[in-house]
């Protein structure tokens, strides 16, 4: 019997084997080893693939293999980002969006879209100034622009308590969320070939518009090495069939050819279907984050 057990149920995940090598000999004058560290990508007809972290992938007869067990995955360095850097990355995702600063918050402005992302006060941070002083001139900056103001701030901060006790009204709890793109993509289908793709250009970064005739879309936008995943749509008679999944599927791989380590995505809190197929994928919540009108248009 193998001094392990691994196996078909491996699949997907990241495994640490060691192997004998045929027809070499060890230090010691014995049989010779070798390990190898990676994702097994597959396990059938009596040989196990794992594919290195530099992408390598190594096949090896499951007989050569002498002990081996399941490993945690590798920590993406990515995924360590901090509240404010990684709700700034919603600036790329709208081009032509102004802003200005305020201390550490950012007041956000875009003359064409109406979206709340591109119209909000970014309230994370330290504004340099008394929160009752911030919150007048988050006022101040919007009604010279002749709408109405609204904020984002990070569910249970002192921003949030500001608002509340000024009496500003809650719209929308939204979750931030990350995954590694390598880990999602070993989850999801082989990208779409029916796909249509228009590449855009957006700030600072590339911009793809994918559709799948008037059943679905998807948008995604590079910020470095960052993928934002946006605008996902599917329409009502298509819903359940797994268009979604199809889509995300050929976003990420758009995103990785174009050198994304990392994809993130704001889900509204009460979109349970949204949730749930985010999570099936491997994107787990980074933060939350509350959308505030002030209390006058």
């Amino acid at each position: 019997m193998p001094a392990h057990l691994l196996g078909p149920h491996v699949v997907g995940k990241r495994i640490v084997i060691r192997r004998l090598v045929p027809g070499e000999t060890g230090p010691t004058g014995g049989p010779a080893f070798t390990d190898i560290l990676g994702v097994c990508t597959s396990w059938a007809d009596g040989t196990a693939v794992i594919e290195r972290e530099s992408g390598e992938r190594v096949s090896v007869p499951v007989g050569e293999i002498v002990s081996g067990k399941p490993v945690p995955p590798r920590p993406n360095v990515r995924l360590r980002i901090g509240v404010r850097e990684a709700e700034l990355l919603s600036a790329a995702i709208f081009p032509g969006t102004t802003s200005e600063a305020l201390g550490e918050w950012v007041l956000f402005d875009h003359e064409i879209s109406v979206r709340r992302r591109p119209n909000s006060a970014l309230a994370i941070g330290d504004p340099g100034v008394g929160l009752d002083a911030a919150i007048d001139a988050i006022e101040s900056f919007y009604r010279s622009r002749h709408k109405r103001p609204r904020a984002k701030i990070e569910v249970g901060s002192a921003a949030e308590e500001a608002l509340v006790a000024r009496g500003w009204i809650e719209d929308v709890t939204v979750e931030f969320q990350l995954a590694g793109l390598a880990a999602t993509r070993r989850i999801l289908p082989p990208p779409a070939e029916d796909a249509h793709v228009e590449i855009m250009r957006g700030t600072d970064g590339a911009q793809v518009l994918i559709t799948f005739g008037d059943t679905a879309r998807i948008m995604g936008t590079m910020e470095r090495d960052w993928l934002a995943i946006h605008d996902l749509e599917v329409a009502e008679p298509h819903r359940r069939q797994g268009l979604a999944t199809k889509a995300l599927a050929t976003l990420l791989e758009w995103g990785a050819e174009r050198g994304a380590r990392a994809a993130w995505l704001h889900v509204e809190t009460t979109n349970d279907p949204g949730l749930a197929l985010y999570e099936s994928l491997g994107f787990t919540e980074h933060h939350r984050c509350r959308y505030y009108s002030s209390p006058t248009p």
